[in-house]
């Protein structure tokens, strides 16, 4: 039977799991970004980068929708209740889901494989003949390696639900490490473009596969002996499934909108497509980091505590804080030098000073989502722990309408202004005129669509979860406590970037960042927000060690 925690003593799990889940974000994020930052020396921003994005799109729809956001709304908190009562039943049920999630997932690869071709069709109309038999090639590869993920993403559910979070979250390091060494492969071989995509396709298929090995052996210790199962009798089971099946509806239509934002963006100029997928890779770090680190950490124990209404909001408003602390700041970096954080990351090789323009401007736009996204992911966490999965469904479907009619809106008078010679300039400018291969701005629209999309849900989330719980406190306090310091930190990093102008981005980048940062956190204490701690508590040790 359960033995309940005191609060207290539960706080501090809460917090410490937080950390082990950054952590192990933290270190594959590091990864990606290097994996990131080697893609773009080695294939640049080019057409052949967008036909790699878009062989990725179908097998991260299947990764997003049967994998950790899903199980993580439906498995764990049945897992985590069934673990306090009877681990019998908890282990019986493992197997059942584990076998119903490998035949989905064999079915969906298949399809995926068999017809990757029309599929891509449908994905990316504006590709041409060469374009879409490149990524038609790649995606019948990388499906059968997300594939692979969407099995590694049940190991999550069930090490996060035993309080193990550092692992699950650490395996993607391996996923990331396969395709770096498959970049600098190509790179130094110096092979073409085609077949150094290819490649790295491979990396994914081969990464895949080390990122759910490295998993198992602890898994097993867990779970036992676990046999596979179809069954769908057992009343847990019928329970996931009863959670399953809306909460796949709301992350599809999520899917969806990303697939749809796709095939616009592929009605644009070429590189659209990849320009959007740079800017995301540092959109969504924070996200990772301060957001999913704490959401994750508090769905096990917030599934514990559905009953107790004044225990949930104190939970969700110790997570709100973390989240807006660090989420803010990060913003306003974005905004301010994200221009010098791209330039570091990625501008060498075949990745333009132009490109870098480009992606910041995107990137600069989505940072103003970052306040309020993932406030929203920890609202939804709270829905999903009381068994609701319906309503962040239904407002997930209203963010993807408000998404594509805005974006589609957008996009294409954006698309019209050409970055050249760091300069934003109408296509029609002489200097633009008949370069094509240019990154154009069409991407800036699809991101203002997200960030308007972004806040409706936000503000859609919060009525209503304030009204299931009066007690409950908004979020947007959070946010306008950190008001003044996030302003007086934009401030001086906008001042540090012009008095530092002169040095490296290498140099200049992280050091404007670092004092700003600091400075966004000294603010903080001074104004006697308890988050600052979690900066300056680190700070001090190392000092008077």
């Amino acid at each position: 039977m359960s033995n309940p925690q005191p609060q207290g003593a539960s706080a501090t799990t809460t917090k410490s799991s937080s950390l082990f889940v950054a952590a192990g974000i933290l270190l594959s994020r590091i990864s990606g970004l290097i994996r990131e930052a080697a893609l773009a020396a080695v294939f640049g921003n080019t057409p052949t980068v967008s036909a790699f994005r878009m062989a990725m799109k179908i097998p991260n729809v299947m990764q997003n929708l049967l994998g950790e956001g899903v199980l993580s709304a439906s498995f764990i908190p049945v897992y985590s209740d069934l673990l306090d009562e009877d681990d019998d039943q908890a282990r019986s049920l493992v197997g059942n889901v584990g076998g119903l999630l490998i035949a989905i997932t064999a079915g969906l690869v298949a399809i995926g494989v068999l017809l990757a071709g029309p599929i891509m069709t449908l994905l990316a109309p504006g590709f041409d003949a060469e374009l879409h038999a490149l990524a038609t090639k790649l995606m019948r590869i990388t499906t059968a390696g997300i594939g692979l993920l969407v099995l590694s993403a049940l190991c999550l559910g069930i090490l996060n639900s035993h309080r193990n979070f550092f692992l699950p979250y650490v395996a993607p390091v391996i996923w990331n490490v396969a395709q770096i060494v498959m970049i600098a492969v190509a790179g130094f071989a110096g092979w073409s473009l085609n077949k150094g995509i290819t490649a790295l396709a491979w990396g994914v298929l081969g990464g895949s596969a080390l990122q759910l090995l490295v998993q198992l052996p602890t898994v097993r210790r867990l779970v036992g002996s676990t046999r596979f199962t179809l069954s769908r009798t057992s009343n847990a089971v019928r329970d996931v499934l009863r959670r399953f099946a809306p909460t796949l509806l709301g992350r599809g239509v999520v899917q969806i909108s990303a697939l749809i934002d796709g095939i616009l963006a592929s009605l644009l100029v070429t590189t659209a497509v990849s320009t959007i997928a740079y800017s995301q890779v540092l959109y969504i770090l924070p996200i990772s980091l301060f957001a999913m680190s704490v959401a994750a950490a508090e769905l096990p124990e917030l599934s514990r505590e559905k009953h107790d209404d004044g225990l949930v909001a104190q939970r969700s408003d110790r997570g709100q804080r973390r989240i807006a602390f660090f989420m803010l700041f990060t913003a306003v970096a974005f905004i301010a030098v994200g221009d010098l954080i791209i330039g570091a990351l990625l501008e060498r090789g075949k990745f333009t000073a132009d490109s870098t323009l480009a992606v910041w401007l995107v990137l600069a736009v989505l940072a103003l989502a970052l306040p309020v996204v993932g406030s929203s992911r920890l609202l939804q966490n709270v829905f999903y722990a009381k068994g609701d999965t319906r309503t962040p469904a239904k407002v997930a479907l209203l963010r993807v309408v408000v998404a594509i009619v805005v974006g589609a809106s957008l996009m294409f008078p954006f698309d019209k202004l050409v970055v050249a010679g760091r300069t934003v300039m109408g296509e029609t400018d002489p200097r633009a005129a008949g370069l094509t291969e240019l990154p154009h701005l069409g991407p800036v629209g699809l991101a203002i669509g997200l960030v308007v999309a972004t806040w409706v849900e936000f503000f859609v989330l919060n009525s209503m979860i304030r009204r299931m719980m009066p007690t409950m406190r908004s979020p947007l306090e959070r946010i306008g406590n950190l008001a003044l310091p996030a302003a007086g930190a934009f401030l001086l990093l906008a001042i540090l970037k012009l008095l530092l102008n002169g040095l490296p981005v290498l140099i200049s980048a992280p050091l404007i960042v670092g004092v700003g940062g600091f400075a966004y956190v000294v603010m903080c204490f001074r104004r006697g927000i308890g988050e600052s701690e979690l900066v300056l508590r680190p700070i001090r040790r190392l000092i008077w060690r």
